[in-house]
């Protein structure tokens, strides 16, 4: 009956399902990047974080064309408290005129701002994240000289700086945006990181997850993608893998003598390349059966410039420790 009614809210209610999910977690076996590309996937509108119009939880608001719309909640944004959500929500009235009306209103906590600013959710008053960064790193900071505080401004900052005028900030590229995504918020509903890493891999034959569920049965196959889940039942034979790209997924077994050869590159791979043969059943019900596994995390760092290096470890600014969440790994 439980699985029932979740597959009729699914199939029905895509948006609420896909919001429940989001406000239950962590839990359950996939996490809220894979989520929200589902719900993409079945026709849901998804709106980003955005302290104009989002709350804590993850809502349903409708678009200009009266369609129903799922807005991410302000607890996507790691290193965000639900207290300063709060506030925002206390004090956004009938809204916030302006990035300056907000900081003044809500008088959060430099850090809060900066967060929020990295995570792009400045874009409801036109601010895209470096905007938001440098008009956040205009305001005082939380303990200003005693001649600047006054009863009437809380926390004692100053939001409205004078008229500056200094030249445009370069465009951010698509690829960093998505990155500095998936550092912040655990997901970006602008890009997916292999989509920048496609034609590299179309050089070297490395095929999509799409189209490792295109060959024949038995045909040989490279293929590269996320590692979203890694399970090994019980005392089972076989590690189980679920690979994901910007096509969709591959499932990957790794059978107990070959995950033996590559237990490195199974349990330490956020980005894995697999090469192996398609198995293929009646009901086509497609796995790759792997034979060698590659870790390939590194070509994750293209993502922001970083060179990767052919030899030897490359320095890493602290910032960029995370590229991606972890998987979710069940044993």
């Amino acid at each position: 009956m439980l699985v029932y009614v979740s597959a009729w809210i699914k199939k029905h209610h895509p948006a609420a399902f896909a919001a429940a999910l989001l406000n239950s977690q962590p839990m359950g076996f996939y996490a809220p990047a894979e989520i929200v590309r589902c719900a993409r996937d079945h026709g849901v509108c998804v709106l980003a974080p955005d302290v104009s119009f989002s709350d804590w939880d993850s809502t349903l608001e409708r678009d200009a064309k009266g369609s129903l719309c799922l807005r991410l909640g302000l607890r996507q944004i790691d290193g965000l408290r639900e207290q300063d959500a709060r506030t925002i929500m206390e004090e956004r009235g009938y809204g916030y005129r302006g990035f300056a009306d907000f900081a003044r209103r809500t008088a959060l906590p430099k850090r809060a701002l900066v967060t929020l600013a990295e995570a792009d959710a400045f874009r409801g008053f036109g601010l895209d994240r470096r905007e938001g960064l440098w008009a956040v790193r205009r305001i005082p900071d939380d303990a200003p000289l005693p001649l600047f505080a006054h009863e009437g401004n809380r926390g004692g900052a100053a939001p409205e700086q004078g008229a500056e005028h200094i030249a445009p900030l370069p465009l951010m590229p698509l690829s960093e945006h998505v990155l500095a995504d998936y550092q912040t918020v655990r997901l970006s509903l602008k890009g997916y990181p292999t989509q920048f890493l496609r034609a590299g891999y179309n050089t070297e034959g490395i095929a999509s997850c799409k189209r490792v569920s295109e060959l024949r049965d038995g045909a040989a196959v490279r293929c590269a993608g996320i590692v979203l889940v890694r399970q090994r039942p019980g005392e089972g034979n076989a590690v189980f893998i679920t690979l994901s790209d910007e096509t969709g997924v591959c499932n990957v077994v790794v059978w107990a003598r070959t995950f033996e050869h590559f237990r490195k590159e199974v349990m330490g791979s956020r980005l894995l390349l697999v090469e192996g043969r398609v198995q293929k059943s009646p009901e086509n019900v497609v796995h790759l059966m792997a034979e060698n596994l590659i870790d390939r995390s590194a070509d994750l760092r293209q993502l922001s410039g970083e060179a990767v290096p052919r030899h030897g470890p490359a320095h890493r600014h602290p910032r960029n420790v995370r590229v991606l969440p972890p998987s979710r790994d069940f044993h």
